[in-house]
């Protein structure tokens, strides 16, 4: 692959060549960094105060979910550099060829999500700022210019490639960050760290927002799980792991910035302008905008373009390279144009016919739900296989092929499906979003949304248990052998090409 920032890349998820792995863990961050320094993760921060809490007891609920995700993240990092390739493919080691498409489809419709969020929040902040800086009319047609805008730009950067979305990212990871500490001054006047918050002393409902404010906060670093491959995967191999999981860490530590800048500003609308976070119709955007100085509509309006392509060109590049792995007809750059295609009109369709906005947001949470397991799962994978694998037989989905390390039971592993497909029905059923979504378990925390850890716990206590009751061939754990579990000497078939002609369908 060329470095040259005009050339497209030409690589889809076959292992990327030695020669052609220069990225460094310092783009990592910038990536991971970049996708999640914009208005989508200010109005994350602005939850712990529409859920109540004062100002410091939303900083602690912050900084609480901030670091347990990042935890979470950052082992799925290793994974790229490792195999070279993206997660969903490397996650055939312990789903199977088959089963790895859990979560190449689990990663699309996160993509598609926070695409669709992405482009809506700052093309209304962009539309919101102009009118207000120089009386842009506020209209459907504008919001419609600033949404067609964003999405074509993000389109181009995408499939151009990783080079072009590195360089975008490397901008965007400065000039965002200058212009939210710039915010500092522009908010400084009126922001009251004392500000109490709604919920009185003792009250009971102060627990599930507590915890339900971390939890939302969490999800902002778990939704990077299925796409670090994406990235990571252009570091060499030899790359000590440490630096690597320490980037993936950092990446989502140093979102603190945007998380206080929508946690400060929200506290400040609470006081100044409540009518814009009540809880039944919160519009962060349109109460940010209320309270700013008039020197700051420019900065606004700024991260607003900044952000939506730093967050939309991640988005939308994992979506176009796992769409292209589950459909290997499919070129890296036709599925990219495609599914961005198809996002773009499920954006349209969304805001002006379906109203989709918070649905989609609820859809995003849900759909964490039930990845966060699946990343539990690799991790447990990586932990008993000792970090090895074997980077051709991961490719047999690929090369339309059958057989090898990989195969286990017609391409899929039962153990890893079980495992996943129980604790996220599971988790699914604990989720309590009030107005939203309840699962049929919702309650029984009295109100507390304890999905996610109900979800992590159960898919390490299963997948271990599975893997120590039904031992995996002893092929698939390499010349070191299992840690943790048992192997079974169970032969594994050898690598064959099932069909002659690559247009034919892959057999089952």
């Amino acid at each position: 692959m060329s470095n040259t920032l005009t050339e497209i890349e030409i690589y889809g998820v076959e292992r990327i060549p030695d020669a052609d792995r220069t990225a460094r863990p310092l783009d990592l961050f910038r990536v991971a960094f970049g996708g999640a320094n914009t208005f989508a993760t200010c109005v994350l921060g602005a939850f712990p105060i529409l859920f109540g809490l004062s100002f410091w007891q939303g900083l602690a609920a912050t900084v609480l979910g901030l670091v347990v995700g990042s935890l979470i993240l950052a082992p799925l990092s290793l994974f790229g550099p490792l195999n070279g390739t993206n997660n969903a493919v490397s996650s055939s080691a312990h789903l199977g060829v088959h089963g790895r498409v859990v979560g190449s489809f689990l990663s699309l419709l996160t993509a598609i999500a926070f695409f669709s969020i992405s482009v809506w929040s700052s093309g209304d902040a962009l539309v919101g700022g102009a009118h207000r800086l120089v009386g842009l009319p506020d209209t459907d047609m504008s919001y419609a210019v600033a949404y067609g805008i964003f999405a074509a730009l993000v389109l181009v950067v995408c499939v151009y490639g990783f080079r072009f979305m590195l360089f975008v990212n490397k901008i965007a990871v400065a000039a965002a960050s200058l212009l939210f500490v710039l915010g500092i001054f522009a908010f400084a006047g009126d922001f009251d760290p004392s500000y109490p918050g709604t919920l009185a002393a003792g009250d009971p409902l102060f627990w599930p927002s507590f915890i339900g404010a971390a939890l939302i906060v969490l999800s902002n670093p778990v939704s990077f799980g299925a796409f670090l491959g994406d990235w990571s995967r252009y570091i060499p191999a030899d790359t000590p792991r440490r630096r690597v999981m320490t980037a993936a860490f950092m990446s989502q530590i140093a979102t603190i910035l945007p998380f206080f800048f929508g946690l400060s500003t929200a506290s400040i609308i609470a006081s100044k302008a409540a009518e814009y976070v009540d809880p039944a119709a919160p519009n962060y955007v349109g109460g940010l905008l209320a309270i700013s100085p008039g020197w700051y509509f420019v900065p606004v309006c700024l991260i607003a373009l900044i952000g939506g392509m730093s967050t939309g060109s991640t988005s939308l590049y994992g979506t176009g390279l796992d769409f292209s792995s589950v459909f290997p007809r499919f070129s890296r750059v036709r599925a990219t144009v495609f599914i961005g295609t198809l996002s773009i009109v499920f954006i349209f369709v969304g805001r002006f016919a379906a109203n989709l906005t918070q649905s989609i947001s609820t859809f995003a949470t849900l759909i964490i739900t039930c990845t966060a397991p699946w990343m539990v799962i690799m991790m447990i994978g990586y932990v008993t296989r000792r970090g090895w694998y074997d980077a051709d037989a991961l490719q047999v989905f690929n090369r339309r092929q059958r057989g090898g390390r990989y195969w286990f039971t017609h391409g899929w592993n039962w153990r890893g499906m079980s495992a996943w497909l129980a604790s996220a029905l599971l988790a699914l059923s604990f989720v309590n979003l009030p107005g939203q979504f309840v699962g049929p378990l919702g309650e029984l925390a009295g109100g507390v949304d304890i999905s996610l850890p109900v979800g992590l716990a159960v898919a390490a206590l299963l997948y271990l248990a599975l893997l120590t009751a039904f031992p995996e061939p002893r092929e698939v754990y390499g010349p070191r052998g299992p840690r943790l579990v048992r192997a079974a000497d169970t032969p594994v078939p050898p690598i064959i090409d099932v069909r002659p002609a690559a247009t034919e369908p892959i057999a089952p």
